[in-house]
This record gives C-alpha cells, structure tokens and sequence, in this order.
C-alpha cells in the first residue's frame, strides 16, 4: 500500500480513537451554529435568537464562539421553572444573561466575563435565559421589569 494511504488511514484511526476517548466532547471542539433560530423583539429592537432546548444544546451554548451579530443571541429554554444559573466556561465573547419569565418579562440581568467559571443565577425560577452581547440590553434602556415579546411567551391576560 502506498505511504500517503498508510498516513491517511492511521491519522483517520488517530481521529476516531480521540472522538471515541472517554474526555472526548464536541462541545470542546466545535461552535454551535445550526440551532433553530426564533425572532424576539425588545420593543422596536429586533433579536435573532438560536434557541438551545435540549440538554446537550444548553450544555454547549456559545462555547467556542468567536463572534456574533449584534442583534443576535441563543434562547435557551428549560422544561420546567427553576433557579438557572450559568458559567462562562470556553466561552469567549463578553455575555448578558437576561433571566426571563414565561412571559417574556426580565427578572434580572447578569453580565458576564469571557472564561469565567463562577455562576451567574437568576432571582428567582425562570424558563428562559437570553445571551446577548455584553451592553447590549443596557444600551437599548433594558432592565428587570423590561419586556420582549415572542412567539415562545406566554401572554398575560
């Protein structure tokens, strides 16, 4: 067999071998970039959310992103109201959590540094936890008691 097929066939075996190994995650390698994505609005402002509904979708979040729209971000949505808290492991851009009721109204905002692990938790239980640019929610006048609107909010009667 010739040398080139050796080398393509053992570094395929090599590839195999790391995804096959127990500390093996994609969420280490690759950025998620494929999930539905669902329109929001802030008022007159326009959001493009990736919404992250599954366990492992949640998990990955923006991990290894290196970039993003401005009026983008990722919805991520929980079966079940909870106290959500958040890390900002592999996570390179600067983030604003905005924790959200199952209306749409925001509890709380929490801003978050580029690779920090400690936690960042909503007030209180929640569904829904929007990221969004760091600044962002601040320099559209957004604050706890704001409220977006979207197909994916219940409304209040």
């Amino acid at each position: 067999m010739p040398a080139h097929f050796v080398r393509h066939i053992l570094s395929a075996v090599v590839s195999i071998a790391a995804w096959a190994s127990p500390g093996f995650s994609f969420s280490q390698q690759i950025p998620q970039l494929d999930l539905p994505r669902i329109e929001l609005r802030a008022g007159m402002h326009r959001i493009v959310a990736q919404v992250a509904s599954r366990p492992i979708e949640r998990q990955i979040g923006l991990m290894r992103r290196d970039s993003m729209l401005p009026f983008e971000g990722m919805l991520f949505v929980f079966e079940h109201p909870g106290v959500q808290c958040f890390w900002m492991k592999d996570t390179t851009l600067p983030l604003t959590a905005a924790f959200l009721a199952d209306d749409g109204a925001i509890v709380n905002l929490v801003d978050m540094q580029p690779l920090d692990e400690n936690s960042h938790c909503s007030s209180a239980p929640v569904r829904f936890v929007l990221e969004m640019h760091q600044g962002w929610f601040a320099s559209k006048g957004l604050k706890a008691g704001s409220q977006l609107s979207g197909s994916i909010f219940n409304k209040k009667e």
